[in-house]
């Protein structure tokens, strides 16, 4: 029989684990060091040890949510991928399921935008890797899908998703994801390369 012990959470991880739920809910600006110290547990001579700036911090807050977003995101597009029939607009219902869970509070890296958050190299950078994660896989997706241009789908798709985010953020309701679906299949149809004649 395997014991199981409680192992301590390192101080790096505390500290990480608490600047993401505080970022996220109250954002990087209102956020600050003293009270991520303090829920966090750790001493400020540690804390300044991993994350020598503020900035440091908010690129690896960054850094782990693009990682975890992207995984999800594609985890959860190729299951219903898996379906029978089904195509790009499955990235609504994804959305859809996204923006219904517990405390979502829009785009991490759209609200760093929004707060001017950006302007500093580092954190631009990782702004950026996400959008290039989003774009890669949705170009790679319309690949497989046999759709046409799919660098271009990938921009049009852009465009649906952050309509979608920035309408969830706003309203606070999620609409109907119906709407979603219809554009990306109009998307889809658009970009439907045409059958050879025989």
């Amino acid at each position: 029989m395997t014991q199981t012990t409680n192992t301590p959470i390192p101080a790096r991880q505390r500290i990480l684990d608490t600047a993401d739920r505080l970022f996220y809910s109250d954002g990087l600006r209102a956020t600050g060091i003293d009270r991520i110290i303090a829920e966090s547990g750790v001493a400020k001579m540690s804390f300044y040890r991993h994350f020598p700036a503020k900035r440091d911090l908010i690129v690896a807050f960054l850094e782990n949510r693009r990682m975890e977003w992207i995984g999800w995101f594609r985890t959860e597009v190729e299951a219903r991928l898996a379906k029978k029939g089904a195509g790009l607009e499955v990235i609504a219902d994804v959305m859809d399921s996204w923006f219904a869970q517990s405390g979502f509070r829009g785009c991490t890296f759209a609200n760093t935008v929004a707060e001017r958050a950006h302007g500093e190299e580092p954190i631009a950078r990782v702004v950026a890797d996400h959008e290039t994660d989003i774009a890669n896989y949705v170009e790679e997706l319309a690949g497989r899908l046999g759709l046409s241009r799919p660098r271009q789908v990938a921009e049009a798709v852009a465009v649906v998703m952050e309509g979608l985010v920035v309408r969830a953020q706003i309203t606070g309701h999620y609409g109907d994801p119906a709407i979603g679906r219809m554009l990306l299949r109009g998307i889809a149809r658009e970009f439907t390369r045409a059958r050879p004649k025989s």
